[in-house]
């Protein structure tokens, strides 16, 4: 058995998950070089558990507010995220992917924005209004094809909280980035087992609309409480649309998904509300 090296004394943790010091090297230097090496280590053993080549970055770390339950405070850490790339290796794999057509754009719309960091100044954005994307799957004897339409203003990621402005990379590459959002909708579609789990690419530089989870221990006497968590609901939902994060669709759905009922008044209200100018 041959003596450990120097670096390898120091760092037993990394040995003991089979990481050498050149690949080391590589995730520190070039593949996540932003990243915390707790991060990192989370990305490697995640890669290793899915059978993937982490030399690929077949994921990503994102920086994201994350609730902690302990202190019920918000943290801003790194969180392991698929890319479109993973969603496009697990197509492949499932050895019934027969490609995908060229993406489809809708008409082109310019749009000035306030820039976040000067208000004085306006950023003027050319976009396409949407993007779809259709990938075909062998099922059977026959191909059969799966398709998503995304639309540019319900994806596009903002300079910071409360800004309508697009960041840099959604102002560099309106179309590119788009067209990723809606070839992962699609992916999802015809692939159910992919999972749920949004890509790197659709949250970059986006927040989670987060909201209470609903109780569904028996509790005498809840409506009053739940309706009040209804109304708070709504009333983070209309802020959201006013800044143009959310669509009425999106937060309808939301508090739908979290077991709520909304009144034919109420959906009016959500549908109604108009992005601030």
């Amino acid at each position: 058995m041959s003596e450990l090296t120097p670096w390898e004394l120091e760092n037993p943790y990394l040995v003991e998950r089979g990481i050498n010091r050149s690949c080391w090297s590589a995730l520190c230097n070039t593949l996540y070089p932003s990243n915390k090496p707790e991060a990192i280590i989370l990305a490697w053993e995640y890669c290793q558990s899915r059978e993937l080549d982490i030399m690929m970055k077949p994921v990503h770390l994102v920086g994201m507010s994350v609730l902690n339950p302990v202190t019920n405070k918000k943290e801003f850490r790194d969180v392991v995220m698929p890319g479109i790339g993973l969603y496009r290796i697990q197509a492949d794999r499932s050895g019934n992917y027969a490609g995908a057509d060229e993406p489809e754009f809708g008409p082109a719309i310019t749009e000035s924005f306030p820039n976040a960091y000067n208000p004085n100044e306006m950023i003027e954005v050319i976009y396409p209004e949407w993007c779809k994307y259709t990938v075909h799957k062998i099922v059977g004897d026959r191909i059969v094809s799966f398709s998503a339409k995304e639309y540019w203003k319900e994806n596009y990621a903002t300079q910071k909280s409360g800004s309508t402005c697009p960041n840099a990379m959604w102002q560099k590459r309106p179309n590119g980035q788009l067209a990723k959002c809606a070839e992962a909708q699609a992916l999802r579609k015809a692939w159910p087992e992919i999972g749920s789990v949004p890509t790197a690419e659709e949250m970059e530089g986006k927040e989670y609309f987060l909201g209470n989870e609903k109780d569904i221990t028996p509790q005498q006497s809840s409506e009053p409480k739940n309706n009040d968590l209804l109304i708070q609901m709504i009333t983070q939902g209309i802020k959201q649309i006013e800044i143009g994060n959310k669509t009425p669709q999106q937060i309808i759905g939301f508090i739908t998904k979290k077991g709520f009922t909304l009144s034919p008044k109420q959906e009016a209200t959500l549908n109604n509300v108009k992005v601030a100018a």
